[in-house]
C-alpha cells in the first residue's frame, strides 16, 4: 500500500484527472483573447480617468482558460505600479486621453500539460491635449511567451509571462530591463559623456540646424519610417543578446541625415560604419557609439535632456554602473520644450522624454547635441 500511495498524482487522491489536454483552435483563440484582455488593462491604467479600480478584463475569464492565482495577484502588482506611473507622468505634464491594445496569437506549443504563445502586442496611445503640431499620438510593438499549465481538470492557467524583445521596455511594461556587463575598450582613455538633468527647467539651448550640414528632418523621417519595418539593408539585432537593435537603428538614422563612414576595424571604436554585411563596434554597441561621436566631435553633451531636439541622441545607464544600456534618437520637439524619441527594441515611436523619465526615474542619463 505504502507503494501504491507513492505513485500518486502530487493531486489529492481520489481526484479525478484527464488525460494530457489538447489544444483545439477554439482554445487556441482563448488564449489570444485573454493576453489581450492582459496587456489591454495594463494600457488602460495609463489613461487619464481609468485606473485599477475599474473592471478588469482578465476578470471575465474563468473555467477552461484563466489567470492562475499566482498569475492574478502578478497582474494586480503590474496595475498598481502603472498607476504610479501615470501619477508621475501627469507630474510631468503629460497625459494619455485613450488607448488601443491588439494582440496577435504568433505560434503555439504544448508538451504534455503545459502550452507556449508566442504573442505581438501592438499599442497606440493618444496624447492628452494636444497642441500644435506635437505628435497625437505614441504607441510600440512588443513580443511576449505567455505560459499556460493545465490543472486536474485540464483547465488552462496563464501561470507566467515573459518579454522577448532583447531591448529596453515599453510604456506598459514593468519588468527591470536587462543590462549587459560593463563596455571596456580595447585601449586607455575613452572620452566620459557627461550625465544630463532631468528636470523641467532647463535652460536655453536652442540647435543651429543650419551649421553641421547635416539634415535632421532625414534623420527623423528614416527613424519614423523604420521604427517598425526595420531597413532590410540592415541586419536586425533584436533578439541576439542584450542591447538588441537600438543602437544599430540610431546609427543607421544618423547616416541617413549625412554622417559618413570612418571605415577601418570592426573592434576600433575611433572608427564607425555599417552595411549589410559588416558593422564597427560603435555603429551597434552602445557605448563604443558614445566614444566615437564624442571623440570625433561628431556630438557635444548636453546638460539638460530637455535641450535635445531633432536628430539628437537620447542614451540611458539603468543600474548608473557606469556602462550605457540603451540608445534613442529625437524624432520631434514640441512647442512646450518636451523631446520625443523613437527607438528599437522595444520597437516605440514619438515617445515623450517625461514618459521615459516616468518609467525610469532612477537611470542616469546622457543626451547628445549632433
Amino acid at each position: 500500500m505504502v507503494a501504491g500511495v507513492a505513485l500518486l498524482p502530487n493531486w489529492s487522491a481520489g481526484a479525478a484527472v484527464t488525460d494530457d489536454p489538447t489544444v483545439d483552435p477554439a482554445t487556441k483563440a482563448t488564449f489570444q483573447r485573454l493576453a489581450d484582455a492582459v496587456f489591454t488593462d495594463r494600457t488602460q491604467a495609463l489613461v487619464d480617468g481609468r485606473g485599477t479600480e475599474g473592471k478588469q478584463r482578465t476578470s471575465g475569464f474563468s473555467g477552461k482558460v484563466r489567470l492562475s492565482g499566482t498569475q492574478s495577484r502578478a497582474e494586480s502588482s503590474a496595475l498598481d505600479q502603472l498607476s504610479g506611473r501615470k501619477s508621475r507622468l501627469a507630474q510631468l505634464g503629460e497625459k494619455y486621453s485613450g488607448a488601443s491594445t491588439s494582440v496577435t496569437l504568433d505560434a503555439t506549443q504544448v508538451k504534455g500539460r503545459r502550452a507556449t504563445v508566442d504573442v505581438t502586442e501592438t499599442t497606440t496611445l493618444t496624447y492628452e491635449k494636444v497642441k500644435g503640431t506635437e505628435p497625437k499620438t505614441t504607441g510600440f510593438q512588443a513580443h511576449h511567451e505567455l505560459t499556460f499549465k493545465a490543472d486536474r481538470h485540464g483547465d488552462w492557467q496563464l501561470s507566467g509571462i515573459r518579454d522577448t524583445d532583447h531591448g529596453y521596455l515599453a510604456v506598459n511594461q514593468v519588468a527591470k530591463p536587462a543590462v549587459a556587463a560593463p563596455a571596456t575598450a580595447a585601449d586607455d582613455g575613452p572620452p566620459s559623456a557627461t550625465r544630463s538633468a532631468t528636470t523641467r527647467s532647463a535652460p536655453a539651448k536652442p540647435k543651429n540646424f543650419s551649421a553641421t550640414g547635416y539634415d535632421y528632418k532625414a534623420m527623423a523621417a528614416y527613424a519614423q519610417k523604420y521604427w517598425n519595418d526595420y531597413n532590410p539593408a540592415y541586419p536586425d539585432f533584436n533578439g541576439q543578446g542584450a542591447g538588441g537593435d537600438c543602437t544599430n537603428f540610431v546609427s543607421q538614422s544618423l547616416k541617413a541625415g549625412g554622417w559618413k563612414h570612418v571605415p577601418g576595424y570592426t573592434y576600433d571604436w575611433h572608427k564607425w560604419f555599417g552595411t549589410a554585411d559588416i558593422q564597427s563596434d560603435s555603429f551597434v554597441g552602445v557605448n563604443e557609439f558614445s566614444w566615437f561621436a564624442l571623440s570625433s566631435k561628431r556630438v557635444t553633451s548636453l546638460a539638460n535632456v530637455y535641450q535635445m531636439d531633432v536628430g539628437d541622441v537620447l542614451q540611458m545607464d539603468f543600474n548608473k554602473d557606469g556602462s550605457k544600456d540603451h540608445s534613442m534618437i529625437v524624432t520631434y520637439r514640441s512647442p512646450q520644450g518636451v523631446p520625443y524619441v523613437t527607438y528599437h527594441s522595444t520597437n516605440t515611436y514619438n515617445r515623450s522624454v517625461a514618459s521615459i523619465i516616468a518609467s525610469y526615474p532612477n537611470a542616469a542619463y546622457y543626451a547628445y547635441r549632433t
